[in-house]
């Protein structure tokens, strides 16, 4: 590899990065999308400005053996941006990859074990928002991202910013989950945040800037759920039914 590739290879790389974010693209995506030029760079000796479909079949090959069907994907589609926005060529590559297709039964919480979840949830916290989570059907960053202007009381929804695919959307509110969520804030009065880290205990949370730890959440959740005999993983099924957590 000479320098004159090397440079070559740089340029080209920042050229993409400018791309990425010019596109709107979420961080992660964005995130995958340069890992994988990096990657397929070092693969290729930063060499990858014309190759052909073996040496694809060739480089997806070797990477499945080590890396899941998820990084594979991500990486393909990250040349596939690579190719149509820097190199300015029409992507003409036939489907390079088929992950095989996985039987699987949906996660689903009824509504007795969300009731058992909720109640052995000792922090409050971790509580509401496990009932919001619930009665809302959303995804954990969905409820740890919301805020106390996405509540409209009047119009009994919900505003929900930056979903999948970058899209807002608007869910139902029920009562009971509206009722606890101004309980819950009366707790915290924090004037942005409806789920504002505890990093500064109670007093702190009022002017906390940043939402719950994810991680710290997940890790409750998995703790919580195995006291309380489920194998569940998530209670992201949306039910109006279950009692709100007191």
């Amino acid at each position: 590899m000479t320098n004159d590739t090397a440079g070559h290879f740089d340029r080209q790389y920042q050229t993409h990065l400018k791309h990425l974010k010019l596109k709107g693209l979420q961080p992660k995506t964005i995130e995958a999308y340069a890992r994988a030029i990096r990657r397929m760079g070092g693969y290729f000796l930063q060499r990858i400005d014309e190759l052909s479909e073996a040496q694809l079949v060739e480089y997806f090959s070797d990477l499945i053996e080590s890396h899941s069907w998820s990084s594979v994907k991500l990486d393909l589609y990250g040349y596939k941006f690579y190719v149509m926005h820097v190199l300015k060529k029409p992507w003409i590559m036939p489907p390079l990859i088929k992950p095989p297709k996985a039987q699987r039964l949906p996660d689903i919480v009824t509504v007795e074990e969300a009731q058992r979840l909720f109640s052995t949830t000792r922090t409050l916290s971790y509580r509401v928002l496990y009932f919001t989570l619930y009665s809302l059907g959303l995804r954990l960053g969905e409820g740890l991202r919301l805020q106390v202007a996405d509540i409209d009381a009047a119009r009994s929804r919900v505003h929900i910013r930056d979903a999948k695919g970058n899209r807002d959307r608007f869910v139902p509110l029920p009562p009971a989950t509206l009722d606890t969520l101004r309980r819950f804030w009366q707790v915290h009065r924090n004037p942005v945040l409806l789920f504002p880290n505890r990093h500064g205990g109670i007093n702190g949370s009022a002017t906390a800037t940043t939402p719950l730890d994810a991680g710290g959440v997940q890790n409750t959740l998995r703790r919580v759920a195995s006291d309380c005999g489920l194998k569940k993983r998530s209670p992201r099924t949306a039910c109006g039914t279950a009692t709100p957590p007191t």
